[in-house]
């Protein structure tokens, strides 16, 4: 990973190239957190969960503790796809949903969810989810 004192999220595409390596051959979907600053500078990036082929459990309240214990200002979630398609399902969908609405009740914005899939990936907000 990147030297994280310099990097610097700005577009989804900077989502991409920060985890594409990590996940790429991984066979399990993982869910990951970037927690950010005011700057959107990274402060500090976890896995929230290792799932299954097609599946990550996941609940706001591991990805708010986490963000909480990290001081941030925002955060995008990521996660990988194994079978290589970044379409999002709808528990993808579902999901950033619930987060979105927790993170505007504790007052920390979730910016984006970028899934990563063959070499590709799919942004929830780019693509009018949110």
């Amino acid at each position: 990973m990147q030297d994280q004192k310099n990097c610097i999220i700005r577009t989804p595409q900077d989502v991409f190239k920060l985890l594409e390596a990590e996940l790429c051959h991984e066979q399990k979907e993982h869910f990951i957190c970037l927690f950010l600053n005011t700057k959107n500078s990274l402060i500090f990036k976890e896995v929230i969960s290792i799932g299954s082929l097609n599946a990550a459990i996941v609940h706001p309240r591991e990805v708010f503790h986490a963000a909480i214990r990290r001081c941030s200002a925002s955060l995008i979630c990521a996660h990988n796809h194994p079978s290589g398609d970044p379409e999002p399902s709808i528990e993808d969908i579902n999901l950033t949903k619930r987060l979105i609405a927790a993170g505007e009740i504790i007052g920390i914005e979730v910016l984006d969810h970028v899934i990563i899939g063959g070499n590709r990936f799919y942004s929830l907000k780019e693509h009018g989810h949110f």
